[in-house]
């Protein structure tokens, strides 16, 4: 048996191969809670981050930005003091007068290890075993990305390069582009999908962290191409900025735009955020999948964050089978 009488993996079970894909906070609610149901877990994490300590690092070192994937490896840490209290050492940020201000330990230890090995996955592998992981991170791509976006700011078109500032702006985007337009894929990260048997995007910032992966011609095919069970989680909220004309349907829909041959298995939706069932229905359909209809909000008069331990109940629900109320298998 995979789980226990909770639905939790067992320690000594592995559970099913699944590949994340995302950035930032969103992917690391999603690691923190695959945590709980499986123990062969890939990240697969954007790098086009430009700002804060991420940005100088790679400004200063042409180096990926490695703000995200420390955050990743940070979620998958093991629960043990030792890993804990690394976790804790790669999160923590230095405040000064000087130049380390604002730079985070971890992307200052990161960057070290890329430097002695000259191989970005040999390092990210080195602290993975720092932190005793349960699972593996790896870059998006093998060079920084930048993302350009033709953003509509009440019929006025403009250009607004960078993830920072795309990430924020309050216009609605029209378009969105990487350049390089094909970089170069990690074979790590082609193997990885290729073995999966679940594969899980979002949540995140819809356009600078989720759907820059399908803008990866290999990545894109590769995940079109795959035989895993796939799930979406969404996002909870609009997050203000990039999104935040963006209904749930939407941001079902717009995954079509950036790859025709895709399809899930399930979208996972917190009820609290759906506005028209319907249209997210028929979005979901035309992915080729179901609304797996789930709290994993923190709850009401919380910030808009997911709850690991209630995103890992719906998660098992999906890898299990069940798509209708709690108990209803398919």
């Amino acid at each position: 048996m995979l789980y226990d009488e909770q639905g939790w993996a067992r320690r000594g079970e592995y559970g099913p191969k699944v590949v994340a894909f995302g950035g930032g906070h969103g992917l690391s609610a999603t690691l923190r809670a695959l945590r709980h149901l499986s123990r062969q877990i890939t990240a697969v994490v954007t790098v086009a981050d430009d700002g804060g300590s991420s940005g100088r690092l790679r400004q200063e070192l042409d180096v990926l930005p490695p703000g995200d994937l420390r955050m990743a490896l940070s979620a998958l840490c093991d629960d043990s003091e030792w890993g804990l209290t690394w976790r804790d050492a790669l999160q923590h940020r230095f405040h000064t007068d000087g130049p380390l201000d604002n730079h985070a330990m971890g992307n200052l230890l990161i960057t070290t290890l890329w430097d002695l090995l000259g191989d970005e996955v040999a390092g990210l592998d080195w602290v993975a075993k720092l932190l005793h992981c349960e699972g593996r991170v790896l870059p998006m791509a093998a060079a920084p990305l930048v993302i350009e976006a033709e953003v509509d700011f009440g019929g006025k078109i403009r250009t607004i390069v960078g993830q920072s500032k795309v990430a924020k702006t309050e216009g609605k985007i029209k378009s969105i582009r990487l350049t390089p337009n094909d970089p170069p894929v990690r074979p790590e990260v082609l193997q990885a999908i290729a073995e999966a048997e679940w594969i899980i995007m979002g949540p995140g910032s819809w356009y600078t962290s989720v759907l820059p992966h399908l803008m990866l011609p290999q990545i894109e095919h590769a995940l079109a191409k795959s035989n895993a069970h796939k799930a979406l989680v969404v996002n909870l909220a609009p997050d203000g900025t990039e999104t935040s004309s963006m209904t749930i349907a939407d941001h079902i829909n717009v995954i079509r735009e950036f790859s025709k041959d895709l399809t899930f298995d399930v979208v996972v939706i917190d009820p609290s955020t759906l506005e028209d069932y319907s249209a997210a229905d028929q979005a979901a359909k035309e992915l080729g999948a179901k609304i797996l209809l789930r709290q994993v909000s923190l709850g009401p008069g919380k910030l808009p964050y997911h709850d690991p331990l209630r995103l890992a109940a719906a998660l098992r629900d999906a890898f299990e089978g069940y798509f209708g109320d709690v108990g209803e298998k398919e």
